[in-house]
């Protein structure tokens, strides 16, 4: 077999390198180094399935075209599972924590895997009962923050998803907040949002950012679109989107995760909600139930959302039934909404394909009906 060794390589203008053209094999045992760059570097002209090393998320990327633009490789699934009901398969593990049943909150964190079928089982403990947090997850990592019980905190926390178990202190969020939001890509975490007087209906407008594998406070972000409560959020491995929130909005906002400043608009939802249940692949945002103006107790429409573009929210399909404060959580291919209110608590968890659209089916169901739970997976589109 003949070999060549080439320390440089370009074309008879030396403005470039020469195309390879035709089946090209690879065989070195060590490594091959690809071209690389921050978000803000990216080219906008090459060739779709360009290949590049984003420095700003440490991820490979690809180009999918002037329409698609740069998403990151997909990572296989950690999977994760093992126990019963939804938990005898193993897939993506989405986590739900503390509730707002009864009044003053509970405990627990339940959790189920996304690829299965079945009910919840218990996970652990937050570090006391409350409600209305907000979730977000890293591969690794689960991290709850905020609620209120007897009155809202600043407590971040957090567990690790493929040990059972109570968490762990990880620091604080420079203000007391309740139905605040979360979203995260593999590295950061941010929450956003909420009431932050207490036992006051007053909002903020706060974004703030963690770094997920190592505990601290949080920072200062930006600011959101509003000043509200009940804003969700979700991602892919670059950008974040919020949205909604009460006072009634229907706006959809978005922030570059890696970078920090205010929110730019995206586009807005069918309808001004709040409360809501979200989830994304790394393609694909997804909205579902909240209340409304006219609908206290809930809605049942599921939006649909092209992260990587801007625009308006379109028809996905129904839940199964109308319902606000519900919570989300999502693999690759599935969508999944937990538990919510109408007129009392829920224990329902709907599911649909995220590539698809049409109306939800039945997942299983929550140990018990709860509403307002913080949610996060290890397998969302911002990994």
């Amino acid at each position: 077999m003949s070999q060549i060794n080439i320390r440089n390589l370009s074309n008879e203008n030396d403005d470039g390198s020469p195309e390879i053209v035709g089946v090209s094999t690879f065989s070195a045992t060590s490594f091959f180094v690809p071209p690389k760059g921050s978000t803000e570097e990216r080219p906008s002209d090459c060739e779709p399935g360009s290949i590049r090393f984003n420095t700003d998320t440490s991820n490979l990327e690809y180009y999918r075209g002037k329409t698609l633009g740069w998403s990151q490789f997909d990572l296989v699934t950690s999977n994760l599972g093992g126990g019963t009901g939804s938990n005898t398969g193993v897939g993506a593990r989405g986590l739900f924590g503390g509730s707002g049943d009864p009044a003053d909150g509970r405990q627990d964190i339940l959790f189920l895997t996304v690829s299965t079928l079945g009910d919840t089982q218990v996970f652990g403990d937050l570090s006391s009962a409350k409600y209305a947090t907000a979730g977000l997850g890293s591969r690794v990592r689960g991290v709850f923050a905020g609620g209120y019980n007897p009155s809202q905190v600043n407590t971040i926390e957090f567990v690790t998803f493929a040990s059972l178990g109570d968490v762990t202190n990880f620091g604080d969020m420079s203000y007391v907040a309740r139905d605040l939001g979360g979203l995260s890509s593999s590295t950061r975490g941010l929450f956003f949002g909420g009431i932050s007087t207490p036992n006051s209906p007053s909002g903020t407008n706060a974004i703030e950012y963690i770094t997920i594998a190592s505990e601290g406070n949080a920072v200062n972000f930006g600011d959101a679109h509003a000043a509200a409560e009940g804003m969700a959020g979700m991602s892919s491995s670059t950008r974040g989107l919020i949205c909604g929130g009460h006072p009634a909005d229907n706006t959809i906002s978005f922030v570059t995760i890696s970078t920090t400043g205010d929110v730019t608009d995206f586009g807005d939802m069918q309808a001004q909600r709040w409360t809501f249940a979200t989830g994304s692949n790394s393609t694909r945002g997804m909205i579902g139930g909240g209340r409304t103006p006219a609908a206290s107790s809930g809605i049942n429409t599921i939006d649909f959302v092209t992260i990587a573009t801007t625009g308006d929210a379109q028809n996905f399909g129904d839940l199964t039934q109308s319902r606000s404060a519900c919570s989300g959580v999502s693999d690759p291919t599935r969508f999944v909404v937990a538990g919510g209110y109408n007129p009392s608590n829920v224990n329902t968890i709907d599911f649909v394909t995220i590539a698809t659209t049409g109306d939800a089916t039945d997942f299983g169901d929550l140990t018990y009906g709860r509403n307002r739970s913080g949610s996060c997976s290890n397998g969302h589109g911002g990994l």
